[in-house]
């Protein structure tokens, strides 16, 4: 019997692979670079923009400050242009430290930019990453403790805003339900369900956390509308510049306004959360059903190209499949013993040949008789039987074909008492 192919042994992994790397396929070297020239070009793009806008307010600015300072000393000869460029820098400082220039020590103004309502804003600052920079640390031991002030809290923050998040966002889904299912009564197509659910989740977002905070800084702060939107947008995205901060006003002497605006944020920063979050599962999603879907494609593609390749061969003229068992020519008798003269062999003997068949075509090595050992060891079996009992076998003739009528069977020797009989042969 012939031994089947072998496959070749797996390869053995290479040290490196598979250690310490993630479920996911890492990012192409080429995707990265790429990435990163496009983030680089953005950067360019964006710093070359601020300039052309920026830079000349700046330089007019410091011609205004040139103008108002030779004035001043004009009009108060006795002050010296470097005791004049002292006081501008102590002042400069004590600005930054959060001192207020519209109040002095002898005011009755209670304002300070350190009260509990503008302690506690600047600690959610701190935790929500978002830093305005208009009130900064100025002693040793503040900013030992903001250190870890901020290890602590913002982990803490991110797992609230986890929470919040996940709880604001099925909320929101849960009212959108409602208004799918209205639009599905209609007979409303279930894609077109689909985007109007999108866009509600995004505008009934916007509507809370964007455009009403809006109009309250603008009728609260004195804002214009421009400045009260530039400050909500930088503040949930974390960006915090500082120059516009709510409550920082001394005219401000709420000591629960700036609480409520740091709730704000923390509503705000959830939805917008929840916004990426959705983003999120609909791209996996749809990586989902593009992986399932190319895979089909693969699969078709391959089916295709093994029919493809069968036709080939069939036209080409493919190698000749085994003849059935009924055309395979009779296998060869096993040699007789010799047998006394006396004995002739029997006149059918030769009538039990058969005519010869035709020239079959070669057979592959795999089509050999050695593939079908079943047939082979029947014949061998009886072959050994009928040589035990007869002494010789005639030519077996092909499976499937009757032996002729008018041949006579020849009768079997009887055994001798002293022969054994065959183990194999039934009695």
């Amino acid at each position: 019997m012939t031994a089947a192919p072998q496959e070749p042994p797996a390869r053995p992994p290479e040290a490196g692979r598979g250690i310490g790397r993630a479920p996911g396929r890492a990012m192409r070297s080429t995707t990265l670079l790429a990435l990163l020239a496009v983030v680089l070009l953005y950067l360019v793009s964006g710093a070359l923009v601020f300039q052309a806008l920026e830079q000349p307010h700046e330089q007019q600015a410091q011609r205004e400050l040139g103008e108002v300072r030779e004035k001043f000393l004009r009009a108060h000869p006795c002050v010296s242009d470097q005791d004049l460029g002292l006081f501008i820098k102590e002042v400069a400082d004590a600005l930054g430290g959060g001192a207020n220039p519209d109040t002095n020590s002898t005011s009755n103004s209670n304002h300070s930019a350190w009260d509990l309502g503008s302690a506690f804003f600047f600690s959610g600052t701190i935790i929500t990453t978002i830093g305005y920079g208009n009130a900064a640390l100025r002693t040793d031991a503040g900013r030992l403790f903001c250190i870890f002030y901020a290890l602590v809290g913002i982990p803490l923050f991110g797992i609230l805003l986890a929470g919040v998040g996940d709880r604001l966002g099925s909320s929101l889904r849960r009212g959108i339900g409602h208004i799918e299912a209205i639009f599905l009564k209609w007979h409303v197509p279930p894609e077109l369900v689909r985007i109007l659910s999108a866009v509600l989740f995004l505008l009934i977002g916007c509507l809370l956390f964007v455009l009403t905070p809006t109009f309250v800084f603008c009728y609260v702060e004195g804002w214009s509308k421009l400045e009260a939107i530039y400050f909500v947008v930088v503040t949930l995205t974390t960006v915090g510049f500082g120059d516009y901060v709510a409550g920082a006003s001394p005219n401000q002497n709420s000591a629960a306004y700036q609480p409520l605006v740091w709730f704000w944020i923390l509503l705000g920063l959830a939805y917008f959360a929840s916004v990426l979050t959705t983003i999120g599962n609909w791209l996996r999603v749809v990586s989902r059903r593009t992986r399932a879907e190319m895979g089909g494609l693969t699969a078709q593609a391959a089916s295709w190209t093994g029919t493809v390749t069968a036709r080939v061969t069939q036209r080409v003229g493919p190698t000749a499949p085994p003849p059935p068992e009924k055309e395979r020519p009779p296998l060869p008798p096993p040699p007789c013993p010799a047998q006394p003269a006396s004995r002739p062999l029997s006149p059918a003997a030769p009538e039990k040949t058969e005519p010869p068949s035709p020239p079959t075509p070669p057979t592959p090595p795999s089509a050999s008789a050695l593939d079908y050992p079943s047939e082979n060891l029947a014949f061998i079996d009886e072959s050994s039987d009928t040589q035990s009992e007869r002494g010789c076998a005639l030519p077996r003739a092909p499976r499937g074909s009757r032996r002729p009528l008018n041949t006579p069977r020849k009768p079997a020797r009887p055994r001798g008492p002293g022969r054994p009989r065959d183990k194999g042969v039934p009695a």
